[in-house]
């Protein structure tokens, strides 16, 4: 049986992730009074609410490519470039929630992370491809 730990893990602290960020909207919108379905109101539901769209946004490309690169490249460097895009996404996060103009460095790190994801992908698949 092939197996592939590293890209299991980082897909599990994803969904663990995308869970904050869902409880935090949650908690931001009973705090700040903004009922469902509204998702404008207070500015920093507003953060939360940007957030949590723009991980699940991020998430649609890293995954996908995590997984890829998993199965075509190696499954350790997923795992540990899955671990970056983790770290940059929980510092956006923070950073945007703070103060959203900080927010460009973990957005930075998490885009480097899916560009080397995709890129390591799809070398591994083209590598199969031709040999």
């Amino acid at each position: 049986m092939i197996v592939f730990p590293y890209a299991a893990l980082v897909s599990l602290l994803s969904v663990l992730l995308m869970f904050g960020t869902a409880m935090h909207v949650g908690r931001s919108r009973m705090q700040y009074q903004v009922k469902a379905p509204a998702t404008t109101g207070h500015e920093m539901f507003e953060r939360a609410y940007r957030i949590q769209v723009n991980t699940i946004e991020n998430f649609l490309m890293m995954f996908p490519s995590l997984w890829i690169y998993a199965v075509f490249t190696d499954d350790l460097g997923a795992g540990v470039i899955g671990v970056i895009w983790l770290v940059g996404r929980v510092m956006y996060a923070v950073a945007y929630q703070n103060d959203p103009a900080k927010r460009g460095t973990g957005f930075m790190v998490g885009m480097f992370a899916i560009a080397s994801l995709w890129l390591g992908g799809l070398y591994g698949v083209v590598d199969t491809l031709v040999h």
